[in-house]
């Protein structure tokens, strides 16, 4: 698809294209002497900008004074819809707000109404328009893989681009829905986990072939027709033959308990067992529907939630639950249609599609989706049977996770008072970030922001900080703690804050630092934002207790002398969470970042040896220490690796570097 960016030229009837639609005449707007002046000026822009809107199917994109995208739509005839906005009255509040605050409008046509749809969808996602429907959740999904472009295949957990040779079984809706799979699939098949690397360079069986979890084709255990035979068995069971797989393990294990033959009856027993606890833990399972993703939605309060459930070779797959941001005044209906175009933008669909509410774009969804995934999608709203089963038990789903959620943001909202009254913050807490530094002896060293908020912790806000200050004294706490905050608050500074005025947004500006440690982490902490002009932020630090025994956390806050809060104050316990997470997390990634020093290979230095040529020197040398002692001519003799290359590695190692 090409877009042509109509901003500018109208489209127009001409001999060229005697076929056109006629200009539809100008409409009139309604007059209303009681009409807001800002909805009056968004009215006119629109209608400045009515004239030059594409006659055919199209996305309009509504702009602010500053250029933040206010909305993007799309339509069978954009000029036609923008029409319906030129009115001064019978809008909802939402829709007026939008009228109001819009300074600009750019269009740009499609050839199909199609088009428009994926089009639409893809702005939605890039820009995060302020007025749409917005998914907020955009996790990708992870897959079961087993290899193709090996003689003895590995599975694994996927996820990402599928460029490498071999099989994707998927979506599963959680990384710990794949870890107990694959967990049991392990027992249940034999198959090995590990990287080709690993295997070429094995001499003997590695663990888990000792406690039952592979079958060892890397050192000859097994023989490569056999393992071939479990590969095709795990195919298959993940593929939906799961009941022949199954009746196939039993059949053998009766033949060998029959020729006396206990051990490997034994084994097979064992196997048997592993798939009944996958398809145990599966919970319902359909009978009828091989392949389905089934989308219900509930709402409640003004919030939503859309419960989405995988079906694939008649096993569920597991279900993730998404809280998109979305008007109160809008229909469940109108929020599952948006939901679905953007949850579609960069995934695969399943060939059957069951909803809980009708949505108006069905038909332009199937359109759009078979279109991409080339055979026919089906989008239905099942009345009756096990599908109408399969969505009820979804809905059902949706409505507590909902009210669970709703619970916890009530709790969440009594915390955050709690802790405003505790520290004397007058205003509404809405934004939290905690700042913790991580390292040993001044290595590797990392900063670690959190956030916290209504909805709880915020983790797509989180931010690290790799502790780079060159005139910085190893260990130095207070000056790293000086470095993260001078480097977060210029950034913040620098930002537009009035690209995005939405209320209902989650600011990025926070109202309470919170800093673990004691008065020397305060101080630098206060002059920080003093030195940025910044003092509308209230600064916390908090010093653990004496044995660092948690409960008896002393507190500095300014203005005020230190002082500790009563030992069961649930402002307490609020604190020593979010504290414990933000060291959760400082340590997680300075051990992350100090395992990747540890790993580091030399051959990660060398220019013009990128992962595929390192790959080809480890299998054929085994080591980076090998590779070192090899002489120009094995060097030379490895596959992928041609006489100029060789010669970097060697006077890489050699001293004979330019």
């Amino acid at each position: 698809m090409t877009p042509r960016d109509n901003s500018e030229t109208p489209e127009t009837p001409s001999p060229e294209n005697p076929a056109a639609e006629p200009l539809p005449a100008e409409p009139a707007i309604l007059l209303d002497e009681s009409a807001d002046p800002a909805l009056r000026r968004g009215v006119d822009v629109i209608k400045a900008n009515w004239k030059h809107a594409p006659l055919g199917p199209g996305v309009y994109r509504m702009l602010g004074a500053d250029g933040e995208v206010l909305y993007v739509g799309k339509a069978r005839s954009v000029r036609k819809r923008i029409a319906s906005y030129m009115r001064l009255g019978g809008h909802t509040n939402r829709i007026a707000r939008m009228i109001s605050l819009t300074a600009e409008m750019v269009f740009v046509s499609t050839e199909t109404e199609t088009e428009a749809l994926l089009l639409e969808t893809n702005y939605i996602k890039q820009m995060k328009p302020r007025f749409n429907v917005l998914m907020r959740d955009d996790k990708s999904f992870p897959y079961i893989f087993i290899s193709g472009d090996h003689s003895a295949p590995q599975i694994m957990k996927h996820r990402g681009s599928r460029e490498r040779k071999g099989d994707y079984f998927g979506p599963f809706a959680s990384v710990w829905a794949v870890n107990r799979t694959l967990n049991a699939l392990e027992r249940a098949f034999l198959l090995r986990s590990c990287t080709d690397s690993y295997f070429a360079n094995r001499t003997r069986p590695c663990l888990l072939h000792q406690i039952k979890r592979c079958a060892a084709p890397c050192t000859g255990e097994i023989g490569l027709a056999d393992y071939a035979a479990l590969v095709g068995e795990a195919r298959a069971f993940l593929s939906g033959k799961s009941r022949a797989v199954r009746d196939m393990l039993a059949k053998e294990m009766n033949e060998a308990a029959e020729v006396l033959d206990y051990e490997r009856a034994a084994r097979l027993r064992d196997r048997i067992s592993a798939l009944s606890n996958i398809q145990g833990a599966q919970g319902i399972n359909p009978h009828s529907v091989e392949e389905a993703d089934v989308f219900a939605i509930a709402e409640e309060a003004g919030q939503f939630c859309v419960e989405v459930f995988f079906f694939r070779t008649y096993q569920n797959w597991g279900n993730r639950a998404y809280f998109p941001r979305a008007d109160k005044s809008l229909s469940q209906s109108e929020v599952l249609d948006a939901f679905l175009a953007q949850f579609y933008a960069d995934k695969p669909a399943a060939r059957l599609l069951l909803l809980s509410h009708e949505i108006e774009d069905r038909e332009l969804l199937e359109r759009a989706l078979s279109e991409r995934a080339g055979h026919r999608i089906e989008v239905a709203v099942p009345q009756r049977g096990e599908k109408k089963d399969l969505v009820d038990h979804a809905t059902q789903n949706a409505r507590e996770t909902l009210g669970r959620k709703l619970a916890e943001g009530a709790s969440q909202e009594k915390l955050l008072a709690g802790l405003a009254a505790a520290f004397g913050i007058e205003d509404t807490l809405r934004r939290i970030e905690v700042y913790d530094n991580s390292h040993i002896m001044g290595t590797n060293a990392v900063g670690a922001m959190i956030v916290a908020g209504p909805e709880g912790f915020m983790k797509t806000h989180y931010r690290t900080f790799n502790i780079k200050g060159e005139d910085l004294t190893p260990g130095d706490d207070f000056g790293m703690m000086r470095e993260v905050l001078r480097r977060r608050f210029t950034r913040l500074a620098k930002e537009d804050e009035g690209a995005n005025q939405d209320p209902d947004a989650f600011p990025q500006r926070p109202d309470l630092v919170l800093i673990d440690g004691g008065k020397g982490q305060f101080e630098a902490a206060r002059t920080v934002l003093a030195d940025l002009g910044i003092n509308d932020v209230a600064i916390v630090a908090i010093a653990k207790g004496l044995d660092r025994e948690a409960g008896r956390e002393t507190f500095f806050v300014e203005g005020k002398e230190p002082f500790r809060l009563p030992p069961r104050d649930p402002a307490l316990y609020f604190v020593e969470r979010l504290r414990d997470e933000a060291h959760r997390f400082a340590i997680g990634t300075h051990r992350a970042r100090r395992k990747k020093e540890f790993t580091r290979s030399p051959l990660d230095e060398i220019a013009g040896v990128g992962p595929a040529r390192k790959r080809a020197l480890l299998q054929a040398f085994g080591t980076a220490k090998a590779v070192s002692r090899a002489g120009l001519a094995d060097l030379e003799k490895v596959d992928g690796i041609n006489s100029a290359t060789a010669k970097l590695v060697y006077d890489f190692f050699h001293g004979e570097r330019a």
